[in-house]
């Protein structure tokens, strides 16, 4: 994951506190095969740092302990080990907070405290381990802090980048950022190439802790808005604001989310949220990193179930609107932007594969699945708010076609959309399990879809007949898997 070096720094002189605060995390998982739902990948294994913290917890990113089967923690100074729990894990946040099941087992480690105060100029130094446990600390200096997509791309985040030339190491999945001893931040990901860092900064680790606190975790607030900045005069013109030049301009508002339930309307110019002014590029005044975009006071500096006021213009008027922030499900979407240690839903039917769209399925044809993923199914998950506004479904797929007695003439058909089975509307795959146990007179199944071939004839008993050596055939367990 980053550049290899024949040379190593020299470790840094207080290697004994910085190696009481971190702990080795060893992880064996297994993804689940979107392209086999009814199967799991090879099993594979990742190494990371883990940075005790207080109350016997250690902070490490969602990344690691995706789909985890075992995790384990180990003494960077004895190699002693012991297994731990995912206690929380926020995969919009890209953190996870872990409990070793030996309650003693972090005793005597110093625990790092969180520093909040980080600005652009500052030098965070990137903590490694050498295999003999020696500490690498090799500093590098923030450039930028801005708003940035996390992985699993929900929403924007407060976001360190950092110019550093990290070297690679066996545990460089997950890296502590330090300042003055103090945890600054977590990696989110490295590029050899311009050797610059984002990180998961402290602020964000903060709001993660906090809620963690909680009896049930919550994660971060959404509102439900979409905007445009407001620096082509005619637009603000068109929108008929008045009086000093500045704010957003609403451009949707999603339903049942916390912007409509306070009544923002698209057109409303949003000119302040609490004290703080919003200008025309939508950015407000940071007490510690200056103009910075508007989002994180939402994301960072306020937690779900909070009211903040929205100071706006309406055609011209002065109104505010106080919005009750909610975090957004992933059962809320119509195709889901991540469905991490949960086995997709599936069912086969005669060779037909069918499976719920979500954003997991895509990413299964690599880091460009925007270009490379049929491109009918990343148009419906892009823009799944303005096609099912208010919607509770899900998109139903035929995503792929095994070769057998019944599929013959379908075999080239594959990704088509759903649409009505029997003269059923399908919004689930429930629906469809349930519509294809009631045939025609004929007793056939009639499947409709979006694309050609438009419409899909089964014979139900034929299928019923055939399913054991289909099964047997493709090695699939269960023809359905839809809890």
């Amino acid at each position: 994951m980053a550049k290899k070096e024949s040379a190593s720094p020299p470790p840094n002189k207080d290697v004994k506190q910085k190696l009481l605060s971190l702990v080795r995390v060893n992880v064996t998982g297994q993804p689940f095969d979107y392209f086999r739902p009814w199967q799991k990948k090879a099993p594979l294994s990742k190494r990371a740092l883990g940075a005790v913290l207080s109350k016997g917890r250690v902070l490490v990113t969602a990344d690691l302990v995706t789909n985890q089967n075992y995790v384990e923690l180990e003494r960077a100074e004895s190699g002693e080990k012991t297994a731990a729990n995912v206690e929380v894990i926020d995969y919009e946040a890209n953190l996870a907070l872990l409990e070793p099941s030996e309650k003693n087992f972090l005793d005597g480690i110093a625990p790092l405290d969180i520093a909040g105060d980080t600005v652009v100029g500052d030098r965070l130094a990137a903590w490694q381990l050498e295999q003999t446990g020696a500490l690498v600390a090799t500093e590098g200096l923030v450039t930028t802090i801005q708003m940035t997509h996390y992985p699993v791309d929900v929403g924007q985040f407060l976001t360190y980048r950092i110019s550093l030339s990290m070297q690679y190491r066996e545990n460089s999945y997950t890296i502590p950022l330090v300042k003055n001893n103090k945890l600054a931040g977590l990696l989110l990901r490295y590029d050899p190439r311009s050797q610059l860092i984002d990180a998961i900064p402290a602020p964000i680790i903060t709001h993660f802790l906090k809620e963690a606190e909680s009896e049930h975790y919550r994660g971060f607030p959404a509102v439900g808005f979409s905007f445009f900045p407001t620096r082509d005069p005619q637009l603000r013109k068109y929108a008929g604001q008045t009086g000093k030049a500045g704010g957003v301009y609403v451009t949707s508002v999603e339903p049942n989310m916390p912007a409509m339930k306070a009544g923002m309307q698209v057109g409303d110019i949003i000119m302040s949220i609490g004290t703080h002014e919003i200008d025309q590029n939508g950015n407000y005044v940071d007490p510690l990193y200056g103009k910075i975009d508007f989002t994180n006071l939402i994301s960072a500096h306020s937690y779900a179930g909070d009211s903040l006021a929205f100071q706006i213009q309406r055609e011209g008027k002065p109104m505010e609107l106080k919005v009750t922030l909610e975090h957004r499900d992933t059962k809320d979407y119509v195709s889901p932007p991540y469905t991490l240690d949960e086995a997709p839903k599936y069912l086969v039917l005669g060779g037909l594969i069918f499976q719920e769209l979500s954003r997991q399925y895509l990413k299964e044809w690599g880091p460009n699945w925007q270009r490379e993923a049929p491109q009918r199914f990343v148009y419906l998950d892009r823009f799944q708010s303005e096609l099912f506004p208010g919607e509770h479904r899900r998109i139903v797929i035929l995503s792929q076609v095994l070769p057998a007695n019944n599929t013959i003439g379908y075999d080239e058909f594959s990704y088509l959309t759903v649409t009505k089975v029997n003269g059923k509307e399908i919004k689930s795959l429930n629906d469809l399990s349930d519509a294809v146990k009631q045939p025609s007179e004929g007793g056939f199944i009639k499947i409709e879809t979006e694309e050609d071939p438009k419409q899909i004839e089964l014979e139900a008993n034929s299928i019923a007949a055939e399913a054991p050596d289909l099964q047997e055939n493709y090695g699939i367990p269960s023809l359905q898997r839809l809890e």
